[in-house]
């Protein structure tokens, strides 16, 4: 009991004097203006990473493609290593697979009774991108800017081009729903809807990046940067990747549901 409240003591005694220290180092060591590091993260004007070609790109391109590759990786491992296996008593994964497919494919049926197979799909595939690539950035991976500077690669979606481009194709899905039931009717239904690809896609784009910045605020002032950023960073990550899946998945199932839905006759 007593090396317990020993070490216990120690480690208060380290906090505290980290936080003296910290305190007293102030930031004059910064290179860049809060400013400058904010916008940075907004734009990505500064920290550029070059690929293919020396063509610099946002280091969110980058996260794209790695998540993308990744739950491609994912999807072919299970459907050969671990889908021939499964039993009518389901193990672990068996279990979290079926539970989190049935999750989407029943929010698709609820919403839209009459034609919900392919929605399914989609919700599962957008729910898994949108979450696990908000997720991404808590494994903290390191890649060299043009300039020289490691930076953390961020969330895909915390780049407001891949949150137009995730926002235009969930759009895209609801004109096919239209389309599909009603013909020229679901377009006109769709269409009436000209500012839901903005809307979906500011929305992720504006939740990741709030996070980001506070997140960016927090490390930058070194009286705030010990352990504080790491469970900010990890709330606002969990946070996010849970709501705006369901909110992307959710609306996109609403309004699909509606312009494929037949009018009732009299």
């Amino acid at each position: 009991m007593k090396q317990h409240k020993k070490g216990l003591a120690i480690w208060v005694l380290v906090i505290v004097a980290l936080l003296i220290a910290s305190i007293l180092a102030g930031t004059n060591g910064r290179a860049e203006s809060v400013q400058e590091a904010m916008r940075d993260a907004v734009l990505h004007g500064e920290n550029r990473i070059a690929f293919l070609g020396g063509k610099t790109v946002s280091p969110a391109l980058i996260s794209a493609f790695t998540v993308t590759g990744l739950l491609l990786l994912a999807a072919l491992l299970l459907r050969v290593f671990a889908v021939p296996r499964f039993k009518l008593r389901p193990g672990k994964l068996q279990l979290v697979l079926e539970e989190a497919v049935g999750l989407f494919y029943n929010m698709a049926k609820s919403n839209s009774p009459h034609l919900n197979k392919f929605l399914g799909v989609y919700l599962f595939t957008a729910g898994a991108y949108v979450s696990i690539g908000t997720l991404f950035e808590l494994l903290g991976l390191q890649i060299l800017t043009t300039k020289g500077n490691p930076i953390t690669l961020p969330a895909p979606l915390s780049d407001v081009n891949a949150a137009i481009g995730l926002g235009t194709m969930s759009y895209l899905v609801i004109l096919s729903g239209g389309i599909a039931k009603n013909g020229l009717k679901g377009v006109g239904k769709t269409l009436k809807e000209f500012s839901l690809p903005i809307s979906m896609s500011f929305r992720l784009f504006g939740a990741l990046l709030s996070g980001l910045l506070v997140t960016e605020l927090v490390y930058y002032y070194v009286s705030l940067s010990f352990v504080l950023p790491v469970v900010v960073g990890v709330l606002f990550t969990l946070l996010h990747a849970v709501i705006q899946t369901y909110v992307l998945t959710m609306l996109t199932a609403l309004y699909y549901g509606e312009v494929s839905e037949q009018p009732h006759k009299e």
